[in-house]
């Protein structure tokens, strides 16, 4: 069982660090958070239970060792960088000046848009285009599920400072994905 228990959580390796790339953007910490995550199954095999696919215990592992990593470098990425205001004017309206609205395909059934493989491909691309802070911010919050207070004494900001960088990400994740996922809005 340990030389079974072994080979199975190293096949998982690449998917682990595809995972852990998308999220720190930074190979060198992507490859120590997951060289910690096996380090820590293949150290504690009997921790895995069963009651969950080895995957899943994996990768909740490796979100622990995702936050360890970023509270480790929160100190070299604290300078934040203002938006261009014209960048969010583009992301707010269209080239006529008028409100962009949702598309109507974002209402529905976003569970079965997150069950497709390639929305999370289209996702992560879009995730990979997002400012540095806004993106770490976007993945500490709405992925590591952290709270406000933890991540403003991480990355040293206010609460205010902290909504609007989410809600700065949001917007672009939207625009990206009206761009990239959904089609386009009939013409009148």
């Amino acid at each position: 069982m340990p030389d079974e228990f072994q080979k199975a959580v190293q096949a998982l390796r690449p998917q682990l660090m595809r995972y852990a790339h998308s999220q720190l953007r930074n190979e060198a910490w992507a490859e120590d958070a997951v060289s910690d995550t096996l380090l820590a199954a293949l150290e504690r095999p009997q921790a895995f239970a069963g009651q969950s696919q080895l995957k899943t215990w994996l990768v909740g592992i490796l979100k622990h060792k995702l936050v360890d990593q970023l509270r480790r470098h929160a100190r070299e990425a604290t300078v934040l960088q203002a938006d261009d205001a014209e960048d969010l004017d583009a992301l707010l309206f269209d080239e006529t000046g008028h409100w962009r609205e949702t598309p109507a395909d974002w209402q529905g059934h976003p569970e079965a848009l997150l069950g497709q493989q390639q929305f999370l491909q289209v996702l992560d691309a879009c995730m990979e285009h997002l400012p540095p802070v806004q993106g770490r911010v976007f993945l500490m919050r709405v992925w590591l599920e952290l709270d406000t207070e933890e991540i403003c004494q991480e990355l040293a900001i206010t609460a205010a400072n902290l909504w609007v960088l989410l809600h700065r990400a949001r917007l672009r994740l939207r625009d990206c994905l009206q761009t990239r996922w959904f089609p386009p809005a009939a013409q009148a």
